[in-house]
């Protein structure tokens, strides 16, 4: 249920649309974001989170101007003060059966079930898309600037499937997961090139799709 917001809000400031949808009645805005799109291996995961009122807003910036360090602590942050938080994953061998983006939408699909909303809330959604559930949203294109919500979202989902890839580190210690968490580094490629693929590679990307 996609809805247009007025567009004299954008770039006030990272809180303006939650302000704005808060007084127009909806009960709990949720920010929701994806990460792993690119990777060659691994899963999709998105987090869906809502902020607890009152917070300090301005703190949570898109997760991939972060260093680790300061992704960690914000995560920590949002446990502390008890924000709202749904996580959902998607698999590798499902990514290959449905596509990438039909996988993105269904790992958002899940973080938001996960949080229980309803047709009185509200999802600010990173990118163009509209997730597909009956509940009303906006997409944002670079969400993650626009909106501290989405931006906290994309902080969680990050360091969340960061950990995955570091245990996958541990079981496929050959693509080096702990630094390139899967992404189509030149030392992933050759690493690809010389041992072949894991379990969690996805099939059908470029690069890997030639070694199955």
């Amino acid at each position: 249920m996609k809805i247009v917001l007025p567009e004299n809000i954008e770039g006030k400031d990272n809180y303006a649309f939650e302000r704005y949808l808060s007084s127009e009645g909806y009960l709990r805005i949720a920010g929701c974001d994806e990460v792993g799109r690119g990777p060659l291996a691994g899963p999709v995961i998105a987090a869906a989170v809502i902020l607890p009122s009152p917070c300090d807003p301005s703190i949570f910036l898109d997760s991939k101007v972060l260093s680790h360090k300061k992704r960690v602590s914000l995560h920590k942050k949002l446990v502390d003060m008890e924000a709202v938080i749904g996580l959902g994953t998607v698999s590798e061998n499902r990514i290959d059966d449905i596509n990438i983006l039909q996988a993105s939408l269904l790992a958002m699909k899940r973080a938001i079930t996960e949080i229980g909303l309803s047709e009185r809330d509200f999802i600010l959604v990173d990118g163009k898309f509209t997730i597909p559930v009956n509940i009303p949203q906006t997409p944002l294109i670079k969400g993650e600037y626009k909106s501290a919500s989405i931006a906290a979202a994309s902080i969680v989902a990050k360091i969340t499937r960061d950990q995955f890839m570091i245990q996958m580190h541990e079981r496929y210690p050959h693509y080096n997961f702990i630094k390139n968490k899967g992404y189509p580094t030149k030392e992933h490629r050759a690493a690809i090139a010389q041992y072949g693929i894991c379990p969690i590679h996805r099939l059908s990307f470029k690069g890997v799709k030639e070694y199955a």
